[in-house]
Order: structure tokens, then C-alpha cells, then sequence
């Protein structure tokens, strides 16, 4: 009998030729497993079904894991406001974990002695895999065919094509990672550091040219509500607000940073849902939270959209973090509206009881009522005396 191979299958090219390398090359019973973290729809994910028979797996299965990636993902990325280099609302690295687990947890219960994955060995998701895949399933072993044979995408299509695989070959340039949390993008432009990704590389495409209002409510920091419709369901309150941005093209953006392993990297992406709701999560923070719950929080996410993206979910000092932006929730409550234009967004206002500006203290640069002249006065008089130390000591110092 063949040893059982899990290949995390996505429907793409490096995973498909993983497909056929290890069954025919290898002599492995395959089995391919695609975790589902609500980037797919049903007719999609029927059409990556009938690929991976296509390709002759022995058993195909769709593992839906996209309520753990939002219940224990997602809501505390917006919590954190999590946009890596100010920029990437992290919608590839931190749905990677999710699917490494529901891949491990898949390959112990039909007994697989190996797991695959299709990474190469230049980017971030190999070490993702590898990590996870080392700590909860050590004793079965991974292969890495696109890693170990260094293959370029030209030379995987070479080999598809010899095997009588039929695709769109011209779709395949372009590398496409689809979650509910942003669609990411890589292809020859992304490989330099001066072009930019084409339009029709993008899978969504702008329908609208028209502006119009759109209006997201949360509660205790989730999003609950848009456009005055009430979503009982978080994650089919995101997937309406993508619908409504994609069809802008809004979201559109190119990451440039550090990976884990070293180098520097470019990926495009496309994210209306998490740049909306991440913006108008913020700012309806900046009405609802101290001024050292914002500082903090700021530090904090920070380090956690860094850990998380560094495949370091595992890590128990994240969930103390998580229980800490859950914490600073309980007042980020209200409405916040927007206005939508082709390829971009502003801001307008919040509506919300916890609003701080509304208080019987004063009107920013207007009027005070709490205080009065001679208060101030006091205060900056005090506020004032290390650095009038200071300069007393060090005369001359402090001149610019």
C-alpha cells in the first residue's frame, strides 16, 4: 500500500504541481485538503474540487475554518488596528496558521504520514507551515517540493503541461492568495522594487464611479452593523462590507517589509473589508478611548501584528495581549460614517454615547467650563519646572 501524503491544496499552481510531483514522482497516495478561511465561495470551491480529481488525489476535502479565524483572529486585529508597516492589514500571515492547523488536525485522523505544502523557500510561508506543523505533529514529516527543487513558476507550468494538465496558464502568472480577510497578490512586478502590479492582476474590478455613504456600527469594537442593517453573523458583516468596497476598488496596495527570514519582500494585495473597517474601527477609538488606552494600544498591537505575522501564534503571550485589547472594547461602541470614491475613501464622523468630545467639560477651542484662566495658568506654571530646571542648569541649551 502507498504511504498517505495531506497536501494543503489551494487550487493553484505551486500546490497543483505539489499534486502531481508527489504522486507520480513519489509514488504517494494523495490527499488534498484546502482550509477555507471564507475567502471562497461554494462554486469556487467546487471548482477546486474537481482540479485536484483532475489531478488524480485520492480524496479531496474542504475544511472550513473561518469562524476560528475570526473568533480567534480577526476581532483582535481590529481591536489592534493591525496594519503591518502602517500598510497590510495582515490578510495572508495571519490566516496561515489557521490553515496549517486544520491541515495537521486533518492529516493525524486519516492517519497521513507525511504533510506537503507549496511554499518556496524565499518567503514567509514556509516557516509558517514548518512551525506549526513541528509543534503539533512532529512525528510526521513535511515535503516541499517548490522549496527543495527550487522551481520557478515557468518551470512548474513546463512540467503541468507535460503531464497533460490543462489550465489557464496566463491566470497562473500571477500568484493569488483569496481569505476573508484580503485577497494577496505576487508576480513578476512584485519581484523588483520600481513596478507596479497591472490592474487586471487584481481579482476584483472596479464596477462603480458614482460616491456613495456607507455606514459601519460596532459594539464593544465588532462590527455589528452596515448601512443600518444588523448583522447577528460578524463575518457576514465583513463579506458585505467587501462587496460594497471591492466594487470601488478600494483596498488596493503594495507591502513592502522585513520577512521572517530576513529579506526584504513585495506583495500587492487587495483588502477593501479590512481597510474600511480597520479605518473606521480607529477612528471611533480616538472618540471612545483615553489618551493612554490609545497609546498603549497602539504600542501593543504593533507587537502583536508582528508576532503574528512572524508565525508566532502559539506564542501563550498572545492571548494575554488579546485579553488586554479585548479589555480596552468595552466603550468602542457606535456609528461611523464614510463616504466611498473610486480607489479611495474619507472618513466623515462617528456617532456614539461614549463619545468623549461630548462632555460638559468644553469645546475644543472654543469654550472651557470645568476650568478657568487662573487654573491653567497654575498648571502650565507647573507642568513647566523641569524644563526651566533644566535650562537654569544648562543655560543656553534649549535655544534653537
Amino acid at each position: 500500500m502507498k504511504e498517505k501524503v495531506v497536501v494543503a491544496y489551494s487550487g493553484g499552481l505551486d500546490t497543483s504541481y505539489c499534486v502531481k510531483y508527489l504522486a507520480k514522482e513519489r509514488n504517494l497516495e494523495v490527499w488534498s485538503a484546502i482550509a477555507n478561511t471564507g475567502g471562497f465561495s461554494d462554486v469556487e470551491l467546487k471548482d477546486i474540487e474537481e482540479k485536484a480529481y483532475g489531478l488524480g488525489v485520492a480524496k479531496h476535502v474542504s475544511l472550513d475554518v473561518t469562524d476560528d479565524y475570526y473568533n480567534k483572529c480577526i476581532r483582535y486585529m481590529v481591536y489592534g488596528n493591525v496594519l503591518k508597516n502602517n500598510t497590510y492589514p495582515l490578510s495572508v500571515s495571519s490566516e496561515r496558521i489557521f490553515q496549517a492547523l486544520a491541515i495537521v488536525d486533518y492529516a493525524r485522523n486519516i492517519g497521513a504520514k507525511y504533510i506537503a505544502h507549496g511554499s518556496t523557500g524565499a518567503g514567509n510561508d514556509q516557516v509558517r507551515f514548518d512551525l506549526t506543523f513541528q509543534i503539533l505533529a512532529p512525528d510526521i514529516e513535511i515535503i516541499t517540493p517548490i522549496r527543495d527543487q527550487v522551481l520557478s513558476r515557468e518551470a512548474e507550468i513546463e512540467y503541468l503541461k507535460k503531464e497533460g494538465v490543462e489550465r489557464d496558464w496566463t491566470k497562473m502568472a500571477y500568484s493569488i492568495n483569496k481569505g476573508l480577510w484580503g485577497t494577496s497578490i505576487g508576480g513578476k512586478e512584485t519581484l523588483t522594487s520600481d513596478k507596479g502590479l497591472p490592474a487586471e492582476a487584481y481579482p476584483s474590478q472596479p464596477q462603480k464611479s458614482e460616491s456613495e455613504k456607507l455606514e459601519l456600527e460596532f459594539a464593544k469594537g465588532e462590527l455589528v452593523g452596515v448601512n443600518g442593517k444588523s448583522f447577528a453573523n460578524k463575518i457576514d458583516a465583513i463579506k458585505e462590507v467587501e462587496k460594497i468596497g471591492s466594487a470601488y476598488a478600494i483596498g488596493r496596495d503594495v507591502h513592502v517589509g522585513d520577512t521572517i527570514i530576513g529579506i526584504k519582500g513585495r506583495v500587492g494585495f487587495e483588502a477593501a473589508a479590512p481597510t474600511l473597517i480597520i479605518k473606521a474601527h480607529h477612528l471611533l477609538e480616538k472618540h471612545t478611548l483615553t489618551k493612554w488606552q490609545m497609546y498603549w494600544k497602539e504600542q501593543i498591537s504593533n507587537w502583536y501584528g508582528m508576532m503574528l505575522h512572524e508565525a508566532m501564534y502559539l506564542e501563550p503571550v498572545l492571548r494575554d495581549i488579546e485579553a488586554f485589547l479585548e479589555s480596552t472594547q468595552q466603550n468602542v461602541s457606535g456609528k461611523v460614517y464614510i463616504n466611498l470614491h473610486p480607489y479611495r475613501f474619507e472618513m466623515v464622523g462617528i456617532d456614539s454615547a461614549h463619545d468623549l468630545m461630548k462632555s460638559d467639560f468644553g469645546e475644543y477651542g472654543e469654550v472651557n467650563k470645568a476650568w478657568n484662566g487662573d487654573d491653567v495658568k497654575g498648571f502650565t506654571t507647573i507642568i513647566s519646572n523641569s524644563l526651566k530646571i533644566y535650562n537654569n542648569v544648562n543655560k543656553g541649551q534649549l535655544e534653537l
